[in-house]
């Protein structure tokens, strides 16, 4: 278990440990602010080397699902901030994940009713659920490329703010069939202009996020994460092995913080991703082991061979928030309960309990 409790440099983050908690939507953020629970939430998971946040809309157009947070107004930032402090006290350290939901949106969740955006009017067919029952998300809008222009600039706001509410870092989402992802492949990105077709077109916005991203806050606290071969949210890449060997390339030179891999049944992808990128890499496993969600003993396998230098769980760090103490006693894990994942109080999201102190009764 060594390999998991050994400290690591990541950009200008020095972690203690190499087990990053994975972003994970939760839905607990009433008109986009995060409050009590949420500082609570994650303050309580401070033990891990990195907290990476849940998905935060960068601007109004890039909400995706019902109480997200968002990271466009001082007043967003600083409700942010109250989380970062409750981590920061218990010695944690925090990125929070900008995730421009793209299509995957509906007019439902916009105040002027407008469509979702996108780099291709490209159905997703996902639904979008909402207290009055399930919605279908609609054709979106063909950016243009004033657009573009100005969801770049989007993202780079988000990462200002980010450092004004007290952020150590800032994950760029590029995975999961988002806006950043749907550019990056053919079957979401259609377009004929610079900003489609060939690989490099293809990759070209994700580059220009990161460009402007790192200009206003440093490559050393900057990541981003990718998904190679994900089907979710109507991805379908005829290229993967190509694209992302390309789009790892031209992100190599901009020395990042870290590249997050989160890892399908790729793992020949994720060797030629390690193969290329020669910064830090964290790993979302694929649960080789045969255990469900990932667990440890994949996270070992992957820090041995060389093929990740952190590892991020999920499900594993949502109902276990001591997960550190229970891997290095060897459990028991606590199971998370599906139905609480989105939406709703404490039940679900700050009550899973820590295993009790030595010599306490259990």
């Amino acid at each position: 278990m060594n390999e998991l409790f050994t400290p690591v440099a990541i950009g200008e983050l020095d972690l203690p440990n190499r087990l990053v908690m994975a972003p994970m939507t939760r839905s607990r953020a009433r008109g986009g602010l995060v409050g009590e629970l949420t500082a609570e939430y994650y303050g309580q998971r401070a033990a891990a080397g990195l907290i990476i946040t849940e998905g935060t809309q960068p601007c109004v157009l890039g909400q995706g699902y019902i109480d997200t947070p968002g990271l466009h107004s001082p007043e967003q930032a600083a409700a942010w901030r109250a989380v970062t402090d409750a981590v920061h006290r218990r010695g944690g350290r925090i990125a929070v994940q900008i995730m421009h939901s793209g299509r995957i949106g509906h007019p439902c969740l916009y105040p002027g009713g407008e469509l979702p955006i996108a780099p291709s009017a490209v159905c997703s067919g996902e639904r979008l659920y909402t207290p009055e029952g399930p919605v279908e998300c609609p054709t979106p809008r063909e950016m243009t490329l004033a657009d573009i222009d100005q969801a770049i600039e989007h993202f780079a706001t988000a990462a200002r703010l980010a450092m004004d509410a007290g952020f150590d870092a800032v994950e760029l989402h590029g995975a999961s069939g988002y806006l950043i992802h749907q550019f990056l492949s053919d079957n979401t990105n259609r377009r004929s202009d610079a900003y489609g077709g060939s690989v490099a077109g293809r990759i070209r916005f994700a580059m220009e996020v990161v460009q402007a991203v790192t200009d206003v806050i440093g490559p050393g606290r900057t990541g981003i994460r990718i998904s190679p071969g994900i089907t979710y949210n109507g991805m379908d890449e005829s290229d993967t092995e190509v694209l992302y060997t390309e789009l790892v390339r031209a992100l190599a030179p901009h020395d990042l913080a870290y590249m997050h891999v989160s890892e399908n049944d790729t793992r020949h992808v994720t060797k030629l991703i390690r193969a290329e990128w020669e910064g830090p890499l964290v790993l979302n496993p694929h649960p080789w082991s045969g255990e469900e969600p990932a667990g440890p003993a994949d996270g070992i396998e992957a820090l041995r061979s060389g093929l990740a230098d952190a590892i991020s769980f999920g499900r594993l760090w949502l109902a276990n928030p001591d997960l550190p103490t229970r891997i290095t006693v060897g459990g028991p894990y606590t199971e998370a309960d599906p139905s609480t994942f989105y939406g709703g109080g404490h039940h679900g999201y700050t009550d899973y309990p820590a295993l009790p102190a030595s010599g306490e009764d259990g």
